[in-house]
């Protein structure tokens, strides 16, 4: 299982000049990706614009967005455009997990309604690989294609609709932050109709769990966890990773329900993380 560490650009109060430095430290030490989530009414910084100050600062890590909500970023060709630039500014190292979000605050502010959420997503699916194929022409001519397959999308969600669309749309499916009989359901549901789809090969799955290391660990998970989630945080607190004997449990019974992929998302937004997370997983026996 591929395991990479999350921007602090989802932590509050974060140094947006930050990101540029994690992400080389990241690299550096060897995790496989960067993960960067997506809310409007929280302080947290826009993941495309995250990942593209992490993309000028490294080389070979992947980019991916856990998830992008598509679902109040109504104009589907804005979004295309600004997922191929991070694309090219990155030399081809983004992979889109692309939702529709859940958080009914966020569409509130963006007067968009929660109805009709699965039809507009893939409307603008369709759209987007319309410009990535090169199939849409401006005065000057053609917009120029991305490779092919490029960039990877996953499609995340939890309902029998969002599995089905995962493995006929995409490349597979983001996992939420919490819950493994989720993931459990999840897994089987997608690779179920991926061969359905008589499609060959399996679907990629990338699951995100939170963490924390150090001193204070446990006190500095709880406040993150019940800011952002509230009433759900018993639910999700359960999942954090905040020491050594969790974090080798979690990639044990993750990697056994199938994930491939494992992005631990910091709960703070001290530097000191990346190298607690570092350790701890040679300490465990799991580079990244």
């Amino acid at each position: 299982m591929r395991i990479g560490i999350g921007l602090p650009s989802g932590v509050p109060g974060a140094d947006g000049r930050s990101i540029g430095p994690w992400a080389t430290e990241s690299e550096h030490r060897g995790f496989r990706s960067l993960g960067a989530f997506d809310r409007l009414v929280y302080d947290n910084l826009d993941p495309l614009v995250a990942l593209a100050a992490a993309a000028g600062r490294t080389e070979r890590i992947e980019l991916v967005t856990t998830v992008l909500n598509a679902g109040y970023r109504s104009n589907p060709v804005v979004l295309a455009k600004q997922i191929t630039s991070l694309e090219r500014v990155s030399g081809g190292r983004l992979t889109v997990g692309l939702g529709m979000g859940g958080w009914a605050e966020d569409y509130a502010v963006s007067d968009v309604p929660m109805t009709g959420r699965g039809a507009a997503l893939e409307t603008t699916l369709a759209t987007m690989r319309t410009m990535w194929r090169g199939e849409m022409t401006g005065p000057a001519g053609p917009i120029p294609a991305l490779p092919p397959g490029r960039p990877q999308l996953l499609l995340a969600g939890f309902v029998p609709a969002a599995f089905t669309r995962a493995a006929t749309l995409s490349d597979g499916w983001v996992a939420p932050a919490f819950g493994l009989q989720i993931l459990k359901k999840g897994v089987d549901a997608v690779r179920r109709e991926w061969a359905k789809a008589g499609r060959q090969g399996r679907p990629r799955i990338v699951v995100e769990r939170y963490f924390c290391l150090g001193p204070g660990a446990p006190e500095t998970a709880d406040a993150y966890i019940a800011r952002y989630y509230g009433d759900l945080y018993p639910q999700v607190r359960h999942d954090v990773v905040t020491g050594t004997d969790r974090l080798s449990t979690e990639i044990d019974r993750l990697a056994e329900v199938g994930a491939d992929d494992l992005v631990l998302l910091p709960c703070s937004r001290g530097f000191e993380q990346i190298g607690l997370l570092s350790d701890a997983l040679d300490e465990v026996g799991r580079k990244p």
